[in-house]
Formats: C-alpha cells, sequence, structure tokens
C-alpha cells in the first residue's frame, strides 16, 4: 500500500514518518477482497466479527462469530445471487442495514461484484430515503423489517428498485419467492445467498473503479453522493494505522458505535481493521447509551474504539463510569467534529491515554490526525497532516495563510482517499475544487507547530462585534459545566454587533431550567474563554437534532434564532 511501514511507528518520529511516506497503490485492487479473501486463504478461521447484541443484554453467554473463510465463501455467494438477479458491475445496491454480518457480507459481495455499495441509515426518515434511493439509481436494496417499513409509502415511488431483500429471519420466511415467480415482492437474504455457488472471481477492478457512494450529512445543505473508488480504503490506511497507535497486538478487537452507513463506521474502523485482520466486534444501537457501551467494551475486550466527539460528550455527561469495568482499551480514534478542550482532557481523564482526534470529510477522510504514541497531540487541535495528504490552510484566492490566520482548510489533489465526484453532479464537483486544492467548506487555523485548529463550517462561524467565532469550543466549554449534556451554539442577528452568540442547552437529569442557571452558564464561558466568545443568550431545550452522523444540526438552530430577530 505504501513503501513505510506503520508497524515501526513507536521508533520513528513524525517528520521522518511524514517525510519519508510515499505511496505505492497496486495496479489492481479491490475492496471484497482485501476485506474477505485475502485473509480467508491465509487463515479461514480466523475471527472477523462478533456480535455482542445478545452477549450485553444477558440473552446469551457468549457472541456469535463470523470467520473470515466464512465471509469470504458467504460474499461469493451472495455475489452469484446477486448476478442471477441481473446485478453487473456499476450498478447500484443499497444497504439500509444496522451493524450485522449481514452487512459486511453484502458490502463484501457488491465490491466483488464491481457494483457499487450505497450504504443508508436506518435513522433516515420516508423522504431521505426515497431522494437517496432515486437519486442513487438503486436496483437493488437489502434492509430490514423496519427499514422496509420506513420506505413502504414510497416503495411505488422508486422506480429504479427492482428488488428489495429482507435480512430479518421471521419476516423473510413470511417473505420467501423465487424472483422470476413473483417479482417486485421482498426475498429472503438467506434465499438469495442459499442459490449461489461458494465460489466466484471477483471482478478485476482498478484503485480507481467505482465502488462506493456515501451521502454527504447534509448539515449545510441539500446530500450529494460522493463516489468513491476501491482506492479509498488504501487512502485511509496511514491515518488509520496512525490513529490506532501501531503496530497491532495479537489481542486487538476494534468497536464503534458509529453507524456502518457513515464514512466514520465504515472507513474510519469496520472495512480498514478487517483489512488488517483485526476482529470488529460490534452489538446494534438503534441510540448511543453510555452504559450499554461500557458494558459492550468490557464484554467485548475492546482494545481500539473510533468514538465519535458526541458519543464521548454522552460519555462525560453520564458519569465517570470507566472505573466501574474492566476495559482493556489502548487507543480512541475520534472524528466527526472537534472534540474540544474540556472533553479531550475529561477523556484523557477517563480512559488514562489521551484520544487521537482525527479530521477529514465524506470525500475526504482521516487527512488531519493526531497520534500520542509519536507526540502529536494536543487538546484544542484537530492535528497535523497525516502521512500521504497534503493539507493547508488557504485564503479565497487559493493561497496557503500565515499561522494564526484564519482561512479555508484544502486538500490537495490528487490524493488516494478523495472521492472521485459526486453522483451526476459535475458542477457540485467543479465547485468543489479550487485549482488544486479539493475546498471542504471548514474554517481552521494552523498554529506554529503545524497544527490545525478546527474553526467551524463557513455557514456556522459566528461574526460578532468584528470577532470570527467557531461554535465548537463554545459547544465544548459549554459541556463542561455541571448541568450541561448536551449544546448547540449559534449566531442569532444583533443590530449592533451583528450577531450574538445564543446556546441552545440539553440539561442533565436532576436540573431545571431557570434565569439563574442561565446566567451560571454565561458566567462559566465567560470566565473560560473570552468575552466575546461567551452566550448572551441561553435558551434550554429538550433535545439538540443531530445527523445519522451524530454531528449538531446547527442549521435548525440558527433559522431558528434569525426568526426570533426578525420579531424583535
Amino acid at each position: 500500500m505504501n513503501n513505510v511501514s506503520f508497524s515501526v511507528l513507536r521508533r520513528v518520529d513524525y517528520d521522518a514518518l511524514y517525510d519519508g511516506f510515499q505511496w505505492c497503490l497496486p495496479e489492481r485492487f479491490n475492496i471484497g477482497v482485501a476485506v474477505a479473501d485475502r485473509w480467508a486463504e491465509r487463515e479461514p478461521g480466523r475471527t472477523a466479527l462478533l456480535d455482542f447484541g445478545a452477549a450485553i443484554e444477558g440473552d446469551a453467554n457468549e457472541p456469535r462469530a463470523l470467520s473470515f473463510g466464512e465471509l469470504s465463501s458467504r460474499s461469493n455467494q451472495l455475489a452469484n445471487g446477486l448476478t442471477a438477479l441481473g446485478v453487473k458491475p456499476g450498478d447500484r445496491v443499497a444497504l439500509l442495514l444496522p451493524q450485522s454480518f449481514e452487512t459486511v457480507i453484502a458490502h463484501c459481495a457488491v465490491y466483488k461484484l464491481g457494483a457499487i455499495a450505497v450504504p443508508l441509515a436506518l435513522l433516515f426518515g420516508v423522504e431521505a430515503l426515497e431522494f437517496r434511493l432515486n437519486f442513487a439509481g438503486a436496483c437493488v436494496l437489502f434492509t430490514n423489517a423496519r427499514g422496509l417499513e420506513t420506505i413502504a409509502p414510497v416503495r411505488d415511488k422508486v422506480a429504479g428498485l427492482k428488488h428489495i431483500v429482507l435480512v430479518d429471519g421471521a419476516v423473510a420466511e413470511r417473505n420467501v419467492h423465487h424472483a422470476a415467480e413473483e417479482p417486485g415482492k421482498p426475498m429472503a437474504f438467506e434465499t438469495l445467498l442459499g442459490g449461489g455457488s461458494r465460489d466466484f472471481t471477483p471482478v478485476d477492478s482498478g484503485p480507481d473503479d467505482p465502488a462506493l457512494m456515501i451521502f454527504t450529512s447534509g448539515t449545510t445543505g441539500p446530500p450529494k453522493g460522493a463516489l468513491h473508488g476501491h482506492r479509498v480504503l488504501l487512502g485511509h490506511m496511514p491515518g488509520f494505522e496512525m490513529a490506532y497507535e501501531f503496530p497491532p497486538r495479537g489481542d486487538d478487537i476494534l468497536w464503534t458505535p458509529a453507524d456502518w452507513a457513515w464514512a466514520g463506521g465504515l472507513l474510519n474502523a469496520l472495512l480498514p481493521a478487517l483489512s488488517l485482520g483485526i476482529p470488529v466486534a460490534f452489538g446494534a444501537f438503534q441510540r448511543f447509551d453510555p452504559q450499554r457501551a461500557y458494558r459492550l467494551m468490557e464484554a467485548a475486550k475492546v482494545t481500539l474504539a473510533f468514538l465519535p466527539p458526541t458519543a464521548i460528550r454522552m460519555m462525560k455527561a453520564a458519569g465517570n463510569l470507566a472505573s466501574a469495568h474492566e476495559l482493556r482499551l489502548r487507543a480512541v480514534l475520534s472524528a466527526g467534529e472537534q472534540l474540544g478542550r474540556e472533553t479531550y482532557e475529561w477523556a484523557e481523564r477517563e480512559f488514562g491515554f489521551k484520544v487521537n482526534e482525527f479530521y477529514g470529510q465524506t470525500e475526504c477522510n482521516l487527512v488531519l490526525g493526531s497520534c500520542a504514541a509519536i507526540g502529536i497531540s494536543r487538546a484544542g487541535a484537530i492535528g497535523r497532516q497525516v502521512p500521504g495528504h497534503r493539507v493547508a490552510v488557504i485564503d479565497e484566492a487559493g493561497a496557503e495563510v500565515a499561522s494564526g490566520q484564519v482561512g479555508q482548510i484544502a486538500v490537495r489533489s490528487p490524493d488516494p482517499v478523495m472521492f472521485l465526484g459526486y453522483w451526476n453532479d459535475e458542477a457540485a464537483t467543479a465547485k468543489k475544487f479550487a485549482g488544486d486544492w479539493m475546498i471542504t467548506g471548514d474554517q481552521g487555523v494552523v498554529d506554529a507547530d503545524g497544527y490545525v485548529h478546527f474553526f467551524g463550517r463557513d455557514d456556522d462561524v459566528i461574526t460578532s462585534a468584528g470577532y470570527r467565532i467557531g461554535p465548537g469550543e463554545i459547544e465544548d466549554c459549554l459541556a463542561g459545566h455541571p448541568a450541561v449534556a448536551l449544546a448547540a451554539a449559534v449566531g442569532k442577528p444583533d443590530p449592533v454587533r451583528t450577531e450574538i452568540v445564543k446556546a441552545y442547552v440539553v440539561l442533565r437529569e436532576g436540573f431545571a431550567g431557570s434565569a439563574a442557571l442561565a446566567d451560571d452558564i454565561k458566567a462559566f464561558v465567560r470566565a473560560r474563554l473570552s468575552a466575546h466568545e461567551y452566550p448572551r443568550e441561553v435558551e434550554f431545550v429538550d433535545a439538540v437534532p443531530l445527523t445519522t452522523t451524530g454531528k449538531v444540526i446547527r442549521r435548525i438552530f440558527r433559522d431558528r434564532a434569525r426568526a426570533e430577530a426578525e420579531q424583535i
């Protein structure tokens, strides 16, 4: 994959690692082969997946396991079954599934077939699913009873969808059929699987052949389908190995609560781990639960975890629970939004080591990061350039800005981890680039030591009395208050200051909203940040809306604050 081994990470300093790195991509590469078949040939009995869902609920003594040999043969069967349905290279196959064996089997089968996997989150509503299925032109949908119920009202509006494959055993048995006899009716996953041979010759794909379409989160506008080639897995490896402080250990087991339909769950955790032979544990979470998370990490003997910032903040709000569990964690990756100093320092106390914070986007992921093992870690920063990637903060003309100045975070192209383009949207693809830079839409600052500090999305930056204020730092500071569980900070129009900072706050159990508490929260932030950053208004709310990837949807509160200002 590259000519620098990350297995020597602890014996190499960052500068030597970064300067000595060179990409060396193979001429032919297939994600399904790398994830399943390569290890099946070496060690077919090696554990690939561990399902702890029933075990941590007390319904079973041991987890269910799937070996690499089984993953390889079952994905071959499924690839044959899909071929029999008429699925061809380049066709889009949607996966509306939770963390499960079937999800990984389906991913591998789609890649081997040369089709394009389109992972979708079960948390999506009916309109969101209708849009994505139609926009991608999905011909097959893998889902469960919950997903089937969601899309039922719009099933006839998704014209290109020819087959629905159900993975729920009981539901599927009631719907078993032969496609030729009852076209359009849902079919059982096991039926499709059972009809295929265990032998399948994967397509001879190259790194740039399309493999995966992941929709952007839609925090700032309509979601777009970011199309990735098979090389996207290779492009993630430097950041993945850096984040988890390799060399790997023989007892390593990885877990993430992040949905595998999100780039974070899929590419920060699942696929890279399997490609390196690291078992992945799971237990389907409809909603993140800190207590359940600790139970799973203990039961599965998890050593490596990808925990999005929102999950860590929820763990923080639940109290210091690590001491009550026998944990084996040795490295945690956090990405998706800014972790923040308060949460960073709490996590270090809770876990006994520094969390490695990383940055990326659906279009170009894990390009900035931290690695405490080689001394690259700083509270409040998202890290430095990951070896193999060139990242800078630029101005509107595309020139790099001086340290300490706010600008746009940008990634130099070409880059193996970078997307091929937006599906059926050449104009949006072109707009994403400024010369050789892929612009992220995120504002940032580089300090004198080369660390990048995330400032906020372009639309999220608050302008108040001439200051440009990033909401992430304010939200992190708010979360440090003993009464605050979650918070969102936005700009509210103001005739004097242009905007003021307004905070929408979800309180912890045992606290009630009051004017006195609001004043205490304001003073808390002002004392820790500055007079221009503290929220001049605090409103208590029942919940902070999050995307399926766990990011705060500030747009909703920003629109709400603007509407309030117009009424004044």
